[in-house]
This record gives structure tokens, C-alpha cells and sequence, in this order.
């Protein structure tokens, strides 16, 4: 389903997020995250110039390195393009969150570590997403693996992660009725 053809209109301004993940050949994970702005017109910038069309206001990367169960080992930043020559301060304080878990509290740890005039907004804005990215990478990854070593969940075992956390992977939905029965709870009440 495609959005609406909109009303004539022109591009103003541009960002860009992508998020990648990798299996290490040390039994670590990457994630890379990448945050780019700009502009369809030309800007000046009081302390760069002018910036032609295109040219990037924001372009900013996180490498997070992980392990199995999402503990944060490394964190790499770079600023390649910022507004100011002040704004490259906000990498260091980033090492404050090599310890701990995408997770549960994800976003009270950074906002912990680097909230408000202690990081950079743009950082932490890739930081919250970069737990999902997380999630999207490494656990279907390990489940993969371990189906192709013939390992078999063990009956009993807790629900995956995902249940619950989704219109789509409702316990009482008709998705994990199909796919998952033994998690399936009926509805309750009306």
C-alpha cells in the first residue's frame, strides 16, 4: 500500500537513517548507524559558509559492538559533518554506554549518559533506534545458526523476545495462533 499521491509541492530538506548489522568473525556483533541531513537549496551556515544543495549539515556514524546478549563492549563515533567545531566534544561522552544492554532501560541509559547538554542530539537519536536494528540483526541470526547446528528449542522454553511487543505478535492474535501455538493465549473478556 503506497502513501497518497501528495499535493504539488518541492523538497526542502533531507534526512537520512540507515542502519546496518554484522556478525564479526570473533563471535561479536556490529551495528553501524548513519544519520545524514540536508538541504535542496543553498544555506549559510554562520560557521561553515554556504553549503550548496546536498551538501551535508549533519553526517554522523556509531559503530556499537555487541555481544550475544547485547551488551555494548565498543562504541566507535565519527562527525563528518557538524555545525559547529564544538559539536565533535559530544563523541567522548558516548564511551559511557560501552557496558551496557540494548534492552529494557535503553533509552534511560543513554539519556543517563549523554542527556540533555551532555551528548548531541542527533547521536542519541540514532542510539534509540540502533536497539532495534540490534534486535532485527542478532537474535534471528543466532536462532538461524542454531537451526542449521539441528539444535531444537526445548519445549518449555520462554516465548521469544518479540511476543507481546506487537499488533502483528499479539499472544492473542491470530499470527501467533499459526506460527507459534504452544504461545497462543486466547483472548479475555469481551
Amino acid at each position: 500500500m503506497s502513501l497518497p499521491v501528495p499535493s504539488p509541492r518541492k523538497p526542502l530538506h533531507t534526512r537520512r537513517i540507515s542502519f546496518e548489522g554484522f556478525a564479526r568473525e570473533d563471535g561479536l556483533f556490529d551495528i553501524d548507524a548513519e544519520l545524514v541531513d540536508f538541504k535542496s537549496y543553498p544555506i549559510q551556515m554562520s560557521e561553515r559558509g554556504e553549503l550548496a544543495p546536498g551538501d551535508a549539515i549533519h553526517h554522523m556514524r556509531i559503530r556499537v559492538t555487541v555481544d550475544a546478549a547485547l551488551t555494548i563492549r565498543a562504541l566507535a563515533t565519527a562527525m563528518e559533518s557538524a555545525p559547529f567545531g564544538e559539536c565533535q566534544a559530544a563523541t567522548d561522552p558516548m564511551q559511557k554506554l560501552v557496558g551496557a544492554t540494548l534492552g529494557a532501560g535503553w533509552r534511560k541509559a543513554i539519556d543517563t549518559a549523554i542527556g540533555g547538554v551532555a551528548g548531541c542530539t542527533h547521536m542519541r537519536e540514532l542510539l534509540f533506534n540502533l536497539a532495534t536494528a540490534a534486535f532485527q540483526t542478532i537474535p534471528g541470526y543466532l536462532a538461524q545458526q542454531a537451526q542449521a547446528r539441528g539444535e531444537v528449542r526445548p519445549a518449555g522454553a520462554p516465548p521469544p523476545f518479540f511476543l507481546g511487543k506487537c499488533m502483528s505478535w499479539d499472544v492473542a492474535g491470530p499470527v501467533v495462533r499459526r506460527l507459534m501455538p504452544m504461545h497462543y493465549r486466547p483472548p479475555t473478556g469481551p
